[in-house]
């Protein structure tokens, strides 16, 4: 494997939402800035850029995963799932984004995407969790306007399904 000049580019093709797409970008670029600069993915929120505020998760190859603690690099070849997977194609909101719809479980919104993707990978593995284990799933995400109480209910009225 060779070396990369500092500001030599590499492209990166992934499959985002289901689309084979490519782009370039620098090696040491963050998944995140890649997927709202490179490719227009702008659901995928950017907040702390440490990995601690959850707004930024994706699904790589279906796992929720931090995308600014990811290199762009990362992902040649993978599939990578952000919000903007989510809706049908008609735009109906899927049961997930319909709970948190019904039961206001959003404000500013700026959390939502992050928390929605931990949750889809999150009841795909345990489709009926405890609210505990919903919690527990929460505690890698920041909100700073619902007070969690509304995504519980969001998560609970899917759970039950």
């Amino acid at each position: 494997m060779r070396s990369l000049k500092k500001d030599e580019r590499v492209r990166i093709g992934v499959t985002l939402n289901g689309r084979k797409v490519a782009a370039e970008a620098e090696p040491r670029m963050l998944l995140s800035d890649f997927l709202r600069h490179a490719l227009g993915a702008t659901g995928t929120h950017v907040g702390c850029e440490h990995g601690i505020c959850g707004a930024c998760t994706v699904l790589i190859d279906g796992v929720a995963t931090r995308s600014c603690l990811t290199l762009a690099v990362q992902v040649e070849g993978r599939e990578v799932k952000t919000v903007e997977s989510l809706a049908g194609a008609n735009g109906a909101l899927n049961p997930l984004q319909q709970a948190f719809r019904d039961n206001h479980a959003l404000q500013c919104g700026f959390c939502t995407p992050g928390i929605l993707m931990s949750f889809t990978d999150y009841l795909a593995r345990n489709p009926h969790p405890s609210e505990a284990e919903i919690r527990d799933v929460l505690n890698g995400h920041l909100c700073r306007c619902t007070g969690y109480a509304g995504i519980v209910k969001a998560v609970k009225q899917v759970a039950k399904g």
